[in-house]
């Protein structure tokens, strides 16, 4: 029977893919292969056909138990019999482990699956030695590397293991994704003799990569939603840091009728089997996973990847990306990226040993040059896999469909060169950047560099334009993070030559990316309305009619509208007295009572400024805010301390009076008289309600100035603020 008859009798295909015959052939041969082919190039038909057609088992070492239980569930879908393959790994009750054995001794088995922790064990290299074995295939090869993206230390015993077992068999290993590093090591630790080498083109054409700016929290998920909602029936992806990111981000999509589960390491495998089997057979539409827990899903027609964080190397976003369009139709790579994504990952590393240190800080660097670089994503891909873009612009990134702006920095970086030598290499980028800006903190006054002659050499810049240069000066290798002292930043042989003898230095700038709008995106609230960005000219405008209606009414301003409702007023531009409770802090019965001249002057100017107004996409709330609102008067009800309600929320005190203050603002009414008279004497209190009753600001700076000598703190000016709002808010 050709190879052609075989395919198309165990697997219904009449013709191979790309390389696959040849593979096939190498394999069938005896020889040792090697195979490097992108993710739905059809890498596991390069095993399942032989395993098919020759005499005995094949036994496949496969990292992921998640995706043994896909392919081993494919091969059965192909046979009329499910004993042609099965799976060994720590999931199985003993019962089944029989089973599994019985089969394998009964010669009925083609494919087994193993965990590389499976064979480890004694007792089953035993019972393998006994078997007749057609060959060993090693997946997701590249996990034997400590460069390889998800390196797993059990991998190096492989070798070891597979000749213990029977050294004649011949191996085939398999990846996705290896840079000439990872081939070199792949080659070297799992021992193969003289194979056959395969690379594949590692050009994924139909996949469309984009990065978008994570500025701020509540716009990064509301534009998440918005294309999800807009991609209806349409499977996707979505990659998250941590677990509880994903549970929460699975919450609001469900709540915005999106079909959405977590999947992550925390869940219990049943329930993760169950979760990706929904998935497969599309009774969910999207599945949220964490970037650390690989998910070996095989679907062919997943339209979208997103990655809500920053993925720890170039190597895990390709394989991830990948997961997108493996059908050859449309599939759309979507990253946000923030700063402070990329700081996480820093610290996440903070306590490993040096040498995963160094070889984790280089894999950082080389995904944040990435998703900073203003030139063609596919072609840095590819450069970064050894493989060469002739084609110019690719037409399907966003950088090749909007280049962006390069700008001359050759003096702005000598100026970094020098201030960094002035500070004797001891301090990192923020630190330096505040320098540079001239603004002076408290650290800075405590080392006395205020009297540096470059403090505030470069105040003619924004700070995040100093953050951005210092970053492309890293990864330009001019300067160096010191790995033994997070966060240090020196002065590499590069950097010292370049100031020696300056040149060139162009750098993109994408404004888009300034650290001073990120939030932190550790949970996820879904509350008020925030948008891509305030207009400040309507903001000023809006700050002074609320003066002349606070005048009028006799009310302090903060009573009409707290500040951040005129930010999201200046945001989403509500030109109705109904749009406006969109805006935190307003409810409807203060819409309808302060709101008109409000709504009046945003429609005359957007009238006039012809301003398309955001979309009437309304992102609903998961139970976050809601709940947060409802366990907060139910707390204070109940008289129990502010310090124990924040702790038990995982917020700041301040963060906790700042949701206490929208709730009163929006014409809820909070008891907090008990939590005050532990602040306050009675006294302090009619001082405080004295002035509130006649001030015009809303800055509690300007009241701890104008109370100055009473010493009144922040936080017992705002609870009295809330007690105000409570008193004579609405």
């Amino acid at each position: 029977m050709s190879l052609t008859d075989a395919l198309q009798e165990h697997f219904g295909f009449n013709k191979f893919k790309g390389q696959q015959e040849t593979i096939i052939k190498s394999l069938l041969s005896g020889k040792d292969t090697f195979v490097i082919m992108p993710t739905g190039g059809g890498k596991s038909l390069c095993y399942q056909l032989p395993a098919m057609v020759l005499p005995g088992v094949a036994i496949i070492v496969s990292p992921l138990i998640a995706l043994m239980k896909n392919q081993v569930d494919l091969v059965r879908g192909y046979s009329s019999k499910d004993d042609i393959a099965h799976f060994l790994n720590s999931t199985l009750t003993k019962k089944e482990i029989r089973e599994v054995h019985d089969d394998l001794l009964g010669g009925r088995t083609k494919l087994l699956y193993v965990a590389p922790e499976t064979l480890t064990k004694q007792e089953n290299l035993e019972f393998f030695s006994d078997l007749q074995i057609s060959f060993f295939a090693v997946d997701e090869a590249h996990c034997i590397s400590e460069w390889g993206h998800d390196f797993r230390p059990e991998y190096r015993r492989l070798r070891e293991m597979m000749d213990q077992i029977n050294e004649e068999i011949p191996v085939i290993a398999l990846t996705a994704t290896a840079t000439p590093k990872v081939q070199s090591d792949i080659l070297k630790n799992l021992g193969l003799r003289n194979p056959e080498v395969f690379i594949s083109s590692f050009n994924r054409d139909n996949l469309y990569y984009e990065i978008q700016p994570k500025i701020k929290k509540e716009q990064t998920i509301k534009n998440m939603v918005r294309f999800i909602v807009q991609n209806k029936g349409k499977s996707g992806i979505v990659y998250t840091l941590n677990r509880k990111t994903t549970e929460e981000l699975a919450e609001v999509l469900v709540a915005n009728g999106i079909k959405a589960v977590a999947y992550h390491a925390g869940l219990d495998s049943k329930l993760r089997a169950e979760r990706q089997d929904q998935f497969l057979n599309e009774d969910i539409q999207v599945i949220v996973a964490t970037i650390a827990f690989g998910m070996g899903i095989d679907k062919p027609d997943v339209r979208f990847v997103i990655h809500y964080n920053i993925p720890k190397s170039i190597e895990n976003y390709y394989q991830e990306t990948g997961r997108a369009g493996r059908d050859g139709l449309e599939g759309n790579c979507i990253l946000y990226y923030s700063h402070k994504d990329v700081a996480k990952l820093e610290h996440l590393m903070r306590d490993k040993p040096l040498s995963e240190r160094e070889v984790g800080a280089q894999l950082i660097n080389e995904t944040v040059a990435y998703a900073e670089s203003g030139v063609c994503r596919r072609k840095i891909l590819l450069s970064y896999f050894g493989e060469e873009w002739e084609n110019g612009n690719c037409g399907h990134c966003d950088n090749c469909r909007n280049p962006k702006e390069q700008v001359e920095a050759k003096e702005n970086a000598v100026k970094v060169l020098k201030l960094v030598k002035l500070l004797d290499e001891r301090f990192a980028t923020e630190y330096t950047v505040n320098i540079m800006i001239g603004r002076l903190t408290p650290q800075i006054q405590m080392f006395r560099h205020e009297s540096l002659e470059m403090f505030g050499a470069g105040k003619d810049k924004p700070d995040h334009f100093w953050s951005t240069l210092i970053r492309q000066m890293l990864l330009a290798g001019f300067l160096s993070k010191d790995i033994e002292d997070y966060g240090v930043i020196k002065i590499t042989k590069a950097g010292e030559a370049y100031l020696k003898k300056p040149k060139s230095f162009k750098i993109v700038l994408n404004n888009l990316f300034e650290d001073a709008n990120e939030d932190d995106d550790e949970g996820v609230e879904t509350g008020g309305g925030s948008a891509s960005a305030t207009d400040e000219k309507l903001f000023e405008l809006l700050k002074e009619l609320r003066q002349k209606e606070a005048k009028k009414k006799s009310l302090p301003p903060f009573v009409i509208f707290l500040e951040t409702s005129l930010q999201d007023m200046a945001t989403i531009y509500p030109t109705t007295v109904a749009e406006l409770d969109k805006c935190q802090g307003v409810s409807k019965g203060k819409a309808i009572r302060y709101g008109k001249p409000f709504v009046e002057l945003i429609a005359k100017y957007v009238e006039e400024n012809d301003i398309v107004k955001p979309d009437d996409f309304v992102m609903k709330s998961v139970v976050n805010k809601s709940g947060l609102k409802v366990y907060i008067i139910q707390q204070t009800d109940k008289r129990i301390p502010l310090e124990t309600i924040a702790r038990n929320k995982e917020l700041r005190l301040d963060a906790l009076l700042e949701e206490m203050e929208t709730i009163a603002a929006s014409g809820t009414k909070l008891n907090l008289d008990y939590a005050i008279d532990e602040m306050l004497d009675e006294y302090e209190q009619e001082e405080i309600l004295d002035y509130f009753k006649g001030c015009e600001t809303s800055s509690l700076q300007v009241a701890q100035e104008e109370m100055s000598d009473s010493n009144f703190t922040w936080e017992q000016l705002k609870i009295m603020r809330i007690k105000f709002l409570a008193q004579y808010g609405m």
